[in-house]
């Protein structure tokens, strides 16, 4: 079997609202053709354009400087690692991290997907074998601007089906006072069975290790299961005394990409839960090494997934294999590429979502959907 085309396609909804933290707007898909009809899909969730153009780029003289569609092009998908090894070094003087990274994931997802599809195999039994058949999911909704609102929210994903709900960005970072006004809304809305998870997202830095260490002891009575990015991405030594100085759990990690980011964040940063997204962080092939560097250190793993069912079937897939999952991230957008984009969706019950057993990746692309909101 060998690969004879790559398509990089940018999908968008026709109303895109700027400057909020909400990637399930738009989407980067790729399909991977080749010679025996099977057809790889993946998706990078990201900047679509520039991951197009790092795919699509115009040849380079330099050997490692290259774009990905001339790297793959021949090459066979079941040689997947050998593969993601060939992209690393054929990228290097303008990859290594960031949106190379984030092209190399979804090129990675979609070879998985014609591996499993070619051997009839859901991708979980072929990293090593699926444990669970169905995973607990979080509701992940951006957190609104007042106590009223949030109630409205937490009732809706209770009445889907939710029995754990993570509240992000919006307006948490506005000040503390703010912040634990809402995050009190949300517990009273929620009752004391439901887990409530807390996305700062505070990744420009604006408030200090000292301001968060107060802030999160005053949210402890409200029995918080984790903070979520509470600082810059690149503030290791801040992660650590965070983490040293509070009780509740520190969480991070959807920014990162490759096992090196993770070994520093692991070692140096110290936090209590990492977050790789499969889409960024290199891909199936290159999460296998983070989950294990976690496991060895005893830090628990939960990936990031916010965009359409496509990331959520490849989240499903690793922790069907994880030996004890905590949650699946599930975007609760009522944007039609999280809801309907893919053809059978993943129904909440009781908490929980099942694994898709089909082979691959185990979904199906609503075709019409995809051609009326494509966009390059």
């Amino acid at each position: 079997m060998r690969i004879e085309n790559i398509e990089a396609i940018v999908l968008s909804e026709s109303n895109i609202r700027a400057n909020v933290a909400d990637s399930s707007q738009d989407a980067l898909i790729i399909r991977i053709y080749t010679d025996e009809g099977i057809v790889g899909l993946g998706e990078v969730d990201s900047s679509p354009y520039l991951v197009k153009a790092v795919i699509d780029g115009v040849r380079s003289s330099h050997l490692i400087a290259n774009n990905i569609r001339d790297l793959l092009i021949g090459q066979d998908p079941f040689n997947v690692i050998s593969i993601w090894d060939q992209l690393y070094l054929g990228t290097m003087y303008y990859g290594r991290r960031g949106v190379v990274i984030h092209a190399m994931s979804g090129i990675d997802i979609a070879l998985w997907d014609i591996i499993g599809k070619a051997l009839n195999r859901p991708i979980c039994q072929l990293l090593g074998g699926a444990r669970h058949s169905k995973i607990r999911a979080y509701a992940s909704v951006l957190m609104p601007s007042t106590p009223s609102e949030v109630l409205a929210v937490v009732d809706r994903c209770l009445a889907e089906g939710f029995t754990a709900i993570k509240l992000g960005w919006g307006s948490l970072g506005e000040n503390p006072k703010k912040t634990i006004e809402l995050v009190k809304a949300a517990r009273s809305a929620a009752g004391k069975e439901i887990e409530i998870l807390i996305d700062l997202g505070l990744v420009d830095g604006r408030w200090d290790v000292a301001t968060l260490v107060d802030l999160i002891k005053r949210l402890e009575e409200y029995e918080i299961f984790w903070i979520e990015e509470p600082l810059s991405p690149d503030d290791l030594e801040g992660y650590a005394k965070l983490a040293k100085a509070v009780d509740t759990r520190i969480a991070t990690g959807e920014e990162l990409s490759t096992r090196f980011a993770f070994r520093d964040l692991l070692d140096r940063g110290q936090v209590d839960v990492i977050q790789p997204d499969v889409t960024r962080v290199g891909g199936f092939t290159e999460f296998r090494r983070i989950l294990d560097m976690a496991q060895l250190r005893g830090i628990p793993v939960v990936p990031h997934g916010w965009s359409t069912g496509i990331v959520r079937a490849a989240n499903l897939q690793i922790l069907a294999g994880m030996s004890n999952p905590l949650f699946l991230e599930y975007c609760v957008t009522e944007s039609a590429l999280n809801r309907k984009l893919v053809k059978n969706p993943f129904i909440v019950r009781n908490g929980f979502v099942d694994v898709p057993d089909g082979p691959g990746l185990g979904v199906d692309i609503d075709e019409d959907l995809m051609n009326r909101m494509r966009v390059r």
